[in-house]
């Protein structure tokens, strides 16, 4: 095991350098992310979906029913009452 510090070779075992005396044991330093990083990853995240989204309507948009008038009859354009007044 090498020392951080000095590059001195240690035995695997040792909790000291030898030769500067500096801890070999210290814990591996654990990445954490901001609130930067998540916002980033986000934004990422529903600007790819948005984009999907839109690209298989595009794809799609030939293979999509249409419903028929008969079926959906409160779907139809509604006389406009005339305003008194």
């Amino acid at each position: 095991m090498k020392c951080p510090k000095c590059n001195m070779e240690n035995k695997d075992g040792a909790k000291l350098c030898k030769k500067c005396g500096t801890e070999l044991n210290i814990p591996p330093v654990l990445w954490k992310p901001s609130w930067k990083w998540h916002v980033r990853a986000l934004v990422i995240i529903y600007t790819c979906l948005i984009i999907a989204f839109f690209l298989m309507n595009h794809l799609l948009k030939p293979y999509l029913r249409q419903i028929p008038n008969d079926v959906t009859p409160w779907l139809k354009d509604l006389p406009k009452e005339e305003s008194v007044g």
